[in-house]
């Protein structure tokens, strides 16, 4: 490849994976389980304050079991991507709001370390560790 063509495939691969990222935090937030292989390898090992899961099933299984709010809203920023031929790491910090319901809610924030490969499909997560920084006890709603 030319110069100029490899530079266009670094920042393509950084897009998409900005892009599946953004796209993580809808999974969660909207509850898009059917779009897990859009996101992560069939093996893909995730642990959590929550607990570990390997495989997709087990992702979901694990995501429906303790992300039971009335809503979430992850914001993820700061993303740190390094490439490494058909690997990559991707470092983001998120702050999530969980709604718990009318008159609470709680704040956390932490830091996810994904790491990526590319697949005949384009980038999968095959790993995710996530970081607690903090987490509120329950608040009183003002809206």
């Amino acid at each position: 490849m030319t110069g100029a063509e490899t530079l266009v495939r670094a920042l393509a691969d950084r897009a998409e994976l900005a892009d599946l990222v953004a796209r993580h935090s809808l999974w969660i937030d909207e509850g898009r389980y059917d779009e897990t292989d859009r996101l992560f390898t069939e093996d893909a090992v995730v642990k959590s304050p929550r607990g570990e899961a390997h495989g997709i099933k087990a992702l979901i299984e694990l995501v429906s079991a303790h992300h039971v709010y009335a809503r979430t809203l992850h914001n993820k920023s700061n993303l740190v991507i390094e490439i490494d031929g058909e690997t990559a790491t991707v470092r983001a910090h998120d702050i999530a709001v969980f709604v718990i319901d009318d008159k609470t809610e709680a704040v956390a924030a932490g830091i996810h370390h994904y790491r990526a490969r590319r697949t005949e499909d384009g980038w999968r997560f095959d790993r995710l560790e996530i970081t607690p920084v903090a987490l509120t006890e329950a608040l009183n709603r003002a809206l």
